[in-house]
Order: C-alpha cells, then structure tokens, then sequence
C-alpha cells in the first residue's frame, strides 16, 4: 500500500477515534516546525516489517503496567491516577508523559519502540518507570504551569531528563538505562564524561542546539542519548544536598545557575597530584 494511502487511513480510519492524540503528535512536529506528514511516509513503510515487535511490546507492556505503577507508588510516594495509552504514530516518541483527558498520563508509541528494540520486559519496565518520573516532576514542581515550555531549554532538558533517569533506577531498584543501545554506552559515557560536558556547555554559549544529546533520531560522534547520562549525573550531585522532592521543586533560575556549575565543574580536568 502507498505510503500515502496509509497515512490517509492511519489519520481517518484509525486516528479519528482519537482526536486529542492526533492533535498532540501534529502539535509535536509543528513545535519543530516539521512536517508530520514527510516523517509519515518514511515510519510508515516499517510498520510491515515491525508488526511482530510491536505486537510483542503491546503485550509486554499490558503484563507489567501494574506492577510497575505499584512499585513506582511504593518507591517514590507518589499517589497518581495514571492513564496508560498504548497506540501506533508518527514517531513523536517511544515514551510520553503528558496529560490525556484531563489526567496525568503515558503515552507509549509502538513504532517507536519497536524501532528501537526496547520491547522486552526489561527495556519496557525501564521505559514506563522512565515516563512516570516525568510526571513526578511535574507533580511535584513549583512552576507546573511552565513545565512544557521549559523542557525547550537544554539546561531545563538535562535537568528534567536527569531527573526522569534517577527515577527510572529508583522504581527498577537497579542501575537501568533504557536508552542505552548497547554494554558499551554506559563506559563510553563515563571514559568521556568531562569531553561531554564541555561540549555542552560550548554549544550553550554559542546558540547551537542540544539535540544531539537527546533523541532516538541524533547522535553525538555516534553515540545517542547522552545526554540522559549527564542529565543522571547532575541529579546524583544535587542528590548530596536535597531530597528528591527537593531537586523537584527547585525554582528554574536556582535550577540553571546550579546546572552551570555542575557542567562547570565536571568539564574541568583535574590535575595530578605529585
């Protein structure tokens, strides 16, 4: 069938029961000033070959859902109605908290995660956990209002995907990294930390978007999602002065001139003792 075509029955057939979730994914692109339909065509063509990893996640996801929501009450005290919306998109994530119907809510997109693999048990557990730290933060923070608009600063995204990430391995009760495609990211990371940071914080200065540290779609020298490793490490720093309720709630502007300083700090070398 024409990617066309499929696209048209997708936004017709499928979607029309669903406007408010359509409406977010446009929404999603037009934010990026992309056009949603051009990315369509090129997911779409995949969903042939990715049916049977899709199907699988569908199903991992209905098995764990609960117990992952119920340990996620237990470790982190947070006492929230979540709604759980599992559908096929147009790529505007694996994962997505957000609210949906008035209430707080995940959104996991099948294509997404299957594009990426994390349809085991394992990555999915790690995924869920991930989303229902998002929505901590935005339970517990003092601006919740401002949230969404905030997620488009980089010091705003390494905090809050930080953020997410220590949750994530609180829920798990392990050091999981979802994101991670493979053993080696996690050494990759920590051998080039203070190289990562610095590249940062000179990206910041000169205006030059984060992307590259975020996302399934962007790479820095290769490697993705490094920024949820630094974004992790700025949370278990700020984790030796407040309680995570604390790093929560923290006003915007503190929340920056703090990250600054981490970055700062890390992208120093040190020097070696005689």
């Amino acid at each position: 069938m024409p990617s066309g075509q499929q696209i048209s029955m997708w936004q017709t057939t499928y979607m029309d029961k669903y406007p408010e979730l359509l409406e977010k994914q446009i929404q999603c692109y037009k934010a990026e000033h992309a056009n949603w339909e051009y990315i369509a065509s090129h997911i779409f063509p995949t969903f042939s070959m990715r049916l049977p990893v899709m199907e699988k996640a569908r199903s991992n996801v209905l098995c764990l859902y609960k117990s992952t929501c119920s340990h996620a009450s237990e470790k982190l005290g947070l006492d929230l109605n979540i709604i759980l919306v599992v559908y096929v998109g147009i790529g505007c994530g694996a994962g997505w908290a957000t609210r949906y119907n008035g209430k707080p809510a995940i959104l996991l997109g099948l294509e997404n995660i299957a594009e990426e693999k994390w349809h085991t048990r394992y990555k999915l557990r790690g995924l869920i956990s991930h989303e229902i730290g998002h929505l901590a933060h935005m339970y517990w923070s003092d601006e919740p209002e401002s949230f969404g608009r905030n997620e488009e600063d980089p010091l705003f995204q390494l905090y809050s995907e930080g953020f997410a990430q220590k949750c994530e391995q609180l829920v798990t009760g392990k050091a999981t990294w979802h994101i991670a495609p493979n053993q080696e990211w996690f050494s990759w990371c920590k051998q080039n930390r203070r190289w990562l940071a610095r590249e940062f914080l000179e990206r910041l200065k000169a205006n030059i978007p984060v992307k590259d540290f975020f996302g399934s779609w962007f790479d820095i020298h290769g490697i993705r999602q490094t920024g949820y490793f630094l974004g992790n490490a700025f949370i278990s720093e700020l984790e030796k002065t407040y309680s995570l309720r604390e790093i929560a709630s923290l006003k915007t502007a503190d929340m920056k001139n703090m990250a600054l300083d981490f970055l700062d700090s890390l992208s120093v070398q040190p020097r070696k003792s005689c």
